[in-house]
């Protein structure tokens, strides 16, 4: 989350965060819905920017095209089995129409993918809009309102520090 948008508090005495602090080793993937393209292309490239500026690598941050929203969560299941990943970003994009599809895609996506955060104990950042029109997505995907592959990441990559902090495997 970016740290413009959180609330402003001095550091308590004894307070843990991740916002700064060692990253673990290992890979960082990315899981992109190619659905929305345009959108999903501009929160990829905020999401690959941040994670490399943090020092992973190219070959430490895969990125994974699946067809659509719908699928995050089956493709970031199987990519958490690979021992080398330490956290994975889904990213995507849905946009109302004409019925209630995007509601229950909307749902089932966010609620599959905690669920995979809890289950293996690895940062799962969501970076799927939900969105009621294309000019909302685009004003999230790097215009007036930021880009959330951007804040995504960064979310990820507080939790890497702080799950580094908590388990001392610094």
């Amino acid at each position: 989350m970016s740290t413009d948008k959180m609330p402003a508090s001095a550091a308590r005495e004894g307070e843990i965060t991740g916002i700064e602090g060692d990253l673990p080793e290992g890979k960082v993937v990315i899981v992109a819905s190619r659905y929305n393209g345009e959108i999903c292309d501009a929160l990829v490239d905020g999401a690959v920017k941040t994670i490399r500026d943090a020092g992973y690598p190219e070959h430490l941050t895969p990125i994974v095209r699946v067809p659509g929203a719908w699928e995050l969560p089956t493709v970031a299941r199987t990519v958490v089995d690979d021992d080398d990943v330490v956290a994975v970003i889904a990213l995507g994009c849905v946009i109302k129409g004409e019925t209630t599809h995007d509601e229950h895609i909307n749902r089932s996506v966010s609620s599959a993918l905690m669920d995979l955060g809890v289950e293996s104990g690895l940062p799962i950042g969501f970076g799927l809009l939900t969105c009621n029109t294309l000019d909302q997505a685009k004003a999230r995907a790097g215009g007036k309102v930021g880009n959330k592959g951007v804040e995504t990441a960064e979310a990820v990559l507080e939790l890497l520090r702080l799950n580094q902090k908590l388990t001392g495997d610094t």
